[in-house]
């Protein structure tokens, strides 16, 4: 039983690159994507995406779980015990130890008018790191939409302040799914500013730039595996 739960696990850690890298496709093609900068989080995408299967049925549950790749590990199960792992494993905080700063988190904004099933808020709650909130839709939109804005500003120490600007939800909403990531780390061997130097950047388009590299002569250790 162990050994088959570990092959689902890394079985979904590939499904979960190969999403990553469909996503990259999809976003750097286009043509906003090829004149600026583009930054997300294929794992806050992904997390998202799985616990939402968790709350689907039908269709759309085999639809979510195919887009994510994991229809031959585990299918949603799978999707869950990856999410649990990635959440409370990944993509804890060790800044305790002299790590660098994580914070990871989950909200569930749901109308009062509606109540979650029970296996749906401990699932949330326990895997995904979710945060479970009741609130009114249909008489304070606006208010709420601040109050899911605070949240995700308090996540991230004021660097992401606003994910619903106005007029994104109005009385008809009755679940916003929110997820916020912050990381904060240093080198172990920090870049000499003095060091900065001009050199070629190659955009999507084609096109080449200069722009400025951090310089150093020092190994940086990116990964390490025991298996290699």
């Amino acid at each position: 039983m162990a050994t088959t739960l570990a092959t689902d696990v890394r079985l979904s850690v590939a499904h979960q690159t190969r999403f990553a890298l469909r996503l990259a496709s999809a976003i750097s093609s286009d043509p906003e994507s090829a004149t600026g900068n583009v930054a997300f989080s294929p794992v806050s995408l992904h997390v998202a995406l799985s616990l939402i299967t968790a709350g689907a049925g039908g269709t759309t549950r085999d639809q979510l779980v195919a887009i994510l790749g994991n229809e031959n590990a585990g299918g949603p199960e799978g999707l869950h015990s990856l999410a649990d792992q990635v959440v409370q494993l990944v993509l804890a905080d060790a800044s305790i130890t002299g790590g660098p700063r994580i914070a990871f988190a989950n909200g569930v904004f749901v109308d009062a008018s509606l109540s979650l099933k029970p296996s749906f808020q401990e699932l949330a709650v326990c895997n995904y790191k979710s945060e479970v909130q009741s609130v009114d839709f249909k008489n304070k939109a606006p208010e709420v939409a601040s109050q899911v804005n605070s949240w995700v500003e308090n996540v991230t120490t004021g660097l992401i302040r606003e994910i619903l600007p106005k007029g994104s939800i109005d009385y008809t909403t009755r679940l916003v799914l929110g997820n916020a990531l912050y990381f904060k780390g240093l080198w172990t061997e920090k870049f000499d500013e003095s060091k900065t130097k001009y050199d070629k950047f190659h955009l999507l388009n084609g096109d080449t730039v200069q722009t400025p590299f951090m310089s150093s002569t020092n190994k940086q250790y990116i990964s390490s595996s025991d298996g290699l």
